[in-house]
Parts: structure tokens; C-alpha cells; sequence
């Protein structure tokens, strides 16, 4: 478990994250989402330990995180938005790099890169160099390095970033396994889509601040299942019903200008923070 006790962080003037109150349970797939500059990444890299707080802690199992506790680090894996490989290596060197950094022997590294590789599919490419591989596939092998110490705790900010949709699709069901093997999973993300379709929970986060937690199906029953959106005046209005007979009501009073929709987490997050997720 990963408990945040009114954790904060500031540049300077500037707070990017403001008393954070939060509880991410074991095995949990869990994400935050928000626009840029939502407090998403840094609060990542606090967990991580790249950044310290300015106020506030972070728990995990009960004992603080710090940087001088390697044995709580060592739960940690995490896969940065930026790609961060050498690029003339090949997967073999990409995983064994890894490992020698933890000082693994060198029968273990073998093992785990054999399954690892195999496990994401990228086993027929492993000979590739990092320069020759696909954004997906280097986003995959990113996720292989960072399982090579069999990590609790896996934290992933923005990992679908400039993948196409079949390779965001791929991704998806690879995470979705790793979640499966109760590994405890935090991720950041502008999707809508992904929060939705992946996350037991989400944060909804904006400026720092934390605005909303639940799971999706929640948010989204309470918002309304059914949306009806009008255009006027060449904004677009959207309206919210618990029901479909009362949607269809509502619509068949409106102009042709009006359609009806399933609610989506988006349409939560827009009410919630009255912005618009950018996509990338």
C-alpha cells in the first residue's frame, strides 16, 4: 500500500503539487489524470525519489520512503516518459545493462530477459538496436528494463505517448497481464480512453490539486449514464440522465442538432475541471 500524506512540492513560488491526500492500495491499477501542468509527473517522481517534498510524506507498507532506504526503492520500478536507452544497443545489452546495475548474476539476467521478452512479444526482435525499434516497441522494452528486479510497485508516466492505436491497443493488454500478477500499477496519462479502460481508480488532478477519486463506473453513474448533446450557437452543450427512457425525453424535445451518447470518463473530467484533456 502507498499512502501520501499531504504531500507537496514546489519550485520556487510555484507549487506544481499541493497537499496530496491519497491511498493507492496493493495491486491496485490506479491513475492520475490531468492536463499538463496538473502535478501528474511529479507527483510520480516524488514516489520515485528523483524529487524530495517540500512538505508531507509517502509511505509505503506503513514505512517512509526515502532515498536512503534501498530496500523500499528496490519496490519501484519506473518507465519515464522519455526514452532513456542507448541507442546502437540491442535488447540483450538493453536488459543486461540493467541488470548489472543491480547486481544480478549473470544466470539470473539471462533468465529474466528470455522471459520478459518473450512475455511482450519482443523476443523475434531482439537483436534489433534501440535506433532501428519501433515507438512501441521501445516503450515495451522500457517496461521489460524496468521489470528486470521484480518490482511491486510500477510506475508509468505517459507510456502510450506517440504510439499509434494498434501499438496503444498492444500496450494495454501487456499492462493488463502485469496488473493481473497483482503487480501495483500507477499511471499517468492524457488518454481518457486508457484511465478508463485500464484503472481500477482514478485521480482526477488539476494544478496541483486533487480534485476527485473513484473508479470510472462510478464517476460515470454519478455524472449520468446517458448524455444528450445539443449544439447552440456553435458550442456544444451536453446534458447528463440516469436513465435512457429519460434521455430520450429530453432529446425528443430538442432541435435536430441533438444527439444521444453513453457517458464517458471525459465528459466527467470536463465537469469536474472544466478543461479539455489535450491529445498528443
Amino acid at each position: 500500500m502507498i499512502e501520501m500524506k499531504n504531500l507537496t512540492k514546489k519550485f520556487g513560488n510555484f507549487t506544481a503539487v499541493d497537499h496530496l491526500n491519497l491511498i493507492i492500495e496493493t495491486g491496485e491499477f490506479f491513475g492520475l489524470l490531468g492536463t499538463n501542468g496538473a502535478g501528474k509527473t511529479t507527483t510520480i517522481s516524488m514516489i520515485s525519489t528523483v524529487l524530495i517534498p517540500t512538505e508531507g510524506e509517502i509511505l509505503i507498507d506503513g514505512n517512509l520512503l526515502t532515498r536512503k532506504k534501498s530496500d523500499q526503492k528496490r519496490k519501484l520500478s519506473v518507465v519515464t516518459q522519455e526514452y532513456s536507452m542507448r541507442m546502437d544497443m540491442n535488447m540483450d545489452e538493453v536488459m543486461e545493462y540493467q541488470g548489472r546495475l543491480y547486481f544480478l548474476p549473470k544466470k539470473v539476467i539471462k533468465e529474466k530477459t528470455e522471459q520478459l521478452l518473450e512475455f511482450a512479444g519482443l523476443s523475434p526482435f531482439r537483436k534489433r538496436t534501440v535506433r532501428h525499434l519501433s515507438g512501441g516497441m521501445r516503450r515495451k522494452l522500457m517496461i521489460c528494463r524496468a521489470l528486470m528486479i521484480e518490482p511491486e510497485i510500477l510506475l508509468l508516466d505517459e507510456p502510450t505517448a506517440g504510439m499509434d492505436a494498434i501499438a496503444r491497443r498492444q500496450m494495454w493488454n501487456l499492462l493488463r497481464q502485469l496488473n493481473g500478477h497483482n503487480l501495483t500499477i500507477i499511471l499517468t496519462t492524457h488518454y481518457i480512453d486508457e484511465a478508463q479502460s485500464l484503472c481500477n481508480r482514478v485521480a482526477l488532478m488539476d494544478q496541483g490539486t486533487l480534485k476527485k477519486v473513484d473508479t470510472p463506473n462510478n464517476f460515470i453513474s454519478e455524472l449520468g449514464e446517458f448524455a444528450v448533446d445539443q449544439m447552440i450557437d456553435d458550442s456544444l452543450k451536453s446534458s447528463y440522465f440516469n436513465n435512457r427512457s429519460e434521455a430520450i425525453h429530453y432529446l425528443e424535445g430538442l432541435s435536430e442538432n441533438a444527439a444521444m451518447r453513453n457517458t464517458t470518463l471525459e465528459d466527467v473530467f470536463i465537469e469536474t475541471v472544466g478543461k479539455r484533456l489535450p491529445e498528443k
